[in-house]
């Protein structure tokens, strides 16, 4: 009953953000194996925060849209998530729901599932609210170097500073839908894991992230093959098969590391 119940609430939560242009087709669908697990695997708890990376990195989407409408040029993809961003930032934790399927005592599983959703919402909140950084970021590798806003791999205070915001958010509600004499440390533990999957992140953007360049617009973009003028790309560095997607797998995934570790 439970999982119909949670088949149910992810139908409808999928269908009003498609009709709200937050998720594209394939990206509601995509949504649906998602909530359908944590709603109805995990329960209300696990929906809790879910919900709030959801609806925080949508609503902060809409709200800076203007803002990053000159940087539509460097992203692989615009607001409106597709599948592959809902599996990219939501397979780690979809996994983790699942287990608890089989270990419903275990803490260690809620931690990785916390510790993921942590991460992905670090990381959405410092591409988000980077834009503000009143002076052009510098790459994560090399602080001396300063970049345009939007390069793969750049990170700023307004950026780091959201970054841990996001984490924060997610960390404090860990602790609050579980009450117990650790939720603080809970809490803590989750805010950092989060973190650090999201400087994991921006590492990856920096080093190893397939990174192509327009010829005509002498730009650096994530865009293939073509860039939004409309010029074949080609690629400028990294490993071509590891795209914007993989890299925000990539940085939950270490964020449940880390948690995992400590």
């Amino acid at each position: 009953m439970q999982l119909l119940v949670g088949f149910i609430l992810a139908i409808i939560i999928a269908f009003v953000a498609y009709r709200a242009h937050s998720l594209s087709r394939s990206g509601a669908y995509a949504a649906i194996v998602v909530g359908t697990v944590i709603f109805g695997v995990g329960g209300w708890q696990w929906a809790v925060l879910l919900l709030a990376f959801f609806i925080s990195s949508s609503a902060l989407t809409r709200a800076f849209k203007n803002r990053k409408g000159g940087l539509s040029e460097k992203f692989s993809k615009g607001g409106q998530r597709d599948a592959g961003q809902v599996f990219g930032n939501g397979a780690t934790a979809t996994l983790f729901a699942g287990l608890h399927f089989f270990f419903p005592a275990s803490p260690w599983v809620w931690l990785a599932f916390a510790a993921s959703l942590a991460a992905v919402n670090a990381d959405t909140w410092a591409t988000e609210l980077g834009v503000l950084n009143p002076h052009p970021p510098r790459m994560i590798t090399n602080f001396s170097k300063v970049v345009e806003k939007g390069t793969s791999g750049a990170i700023s205070l307004v950026g780091t500073l959201a970054s841990l915001a996001g984490s924060g958010v997610i960390g404090l509600l860990a602790a609050l839908v579980y009450p117990s004499p650790a939720s603080v440390t809970v809490g803590l533990l989750v805010t950092l894991a989060g973190f650090l999957g999201s400087l994991f992140d921006s590492l990856l953007g920096a080093t190893v992230q397939a990174i192509y360049h327009c010829p005509t617009c002498n730009k650096e973009t994530e865009r293939h093959p073509l860039h939004t003028c409309g010029t074949q790309t080609t690629l400028k560095r990294g490993w071509e098969w590891l795209n914007n997607d993989i890299v925000n797998l990539g940085c939950s995934v270490f964020a449940v590391l880390v948690i995992l570790v400590v």
